[in-house]
């Protein structure tokens, strides 16, 4: 697994100075009250794993699994939500936690549902920004990283369901990428 990755985009001692600093926005945002924290799995659950161990506050958690890139894709094919957790968002502030925002459909998918489902409040918080112009166009409330356009895995980010369990977000050999099925 390891002879597949290209280069190491974000090493893990990035990662958790970011996922920290986040923390601590969202928990100074949210003083005093409490939260719904909506994670997208099956990608954002190292991250938001890591993220909510440093709030230090009152929060319910809805799990939500929506799919965009199936199988060996490593280009989105358009979010659908697979399955979730039912929290009751009623006038709770939420905060959607997401992997990576690339085109911006899974925001715009999760977020009118759970406005619709009355949440107060929805912010969204992604650990990776790709620099594409429709993901620049998204409002983000909290961000961890700006990256190039590219595929990338690890820390929650996977290829064919494989890398998920890399500490860093690397980058794959192309031969890897041309190949489908399990990683050498």
């Amino acid at each position: 697994m390891l002879a597949d990755i290209e280069r190491v985009l974000i090493s893990r001692e990035e990662i958790a100075g970011r996922v920290a600093e986040l923390a601590r926005q969202i928990t100074a945002d949210h003083a005093g009250g409490e939260m719904t924290i909506v994670p997208v799995m099956t990608g954002a659950m190292i991250f938001c794993g890591d993220l909510i161990r440093q709030i230090p506050m009152a929060m319910k958690i809805g799990l939500l699994t929506v799919t965009s890139y199936p199988g060996a894709a490593v280009r989105s094919q358009g979010p659908q939500v697979l399955s979730g957790k039912e929290v009751d968002v009623r006038g709770r502030h939420v905060v959607v936690v997401d992997d990576v925002l690339d085109s911006g459909k899974t925001v715009g998918l999760v977020g009118p549902m759970l406005r619709e489902a009355g949440a107060a409040e929805v912010k969204v918080c992604v650990l990776l920004r790709k620099d594409r112009p429709a993901a620049r166009a998204v409002r983000v409330d909290y961000l961890g990283f700006d990256i190039p356009d590219e595929f990338v895995v690890g820390y929650g980010l996977d290829f064919n369901d494989y890398y998920r369990n890399l500490p860093e977000i690397v980058t794959l050999k192309k031969s890897v990428l041309n190949r489908a099925g399990a990683p050498s």
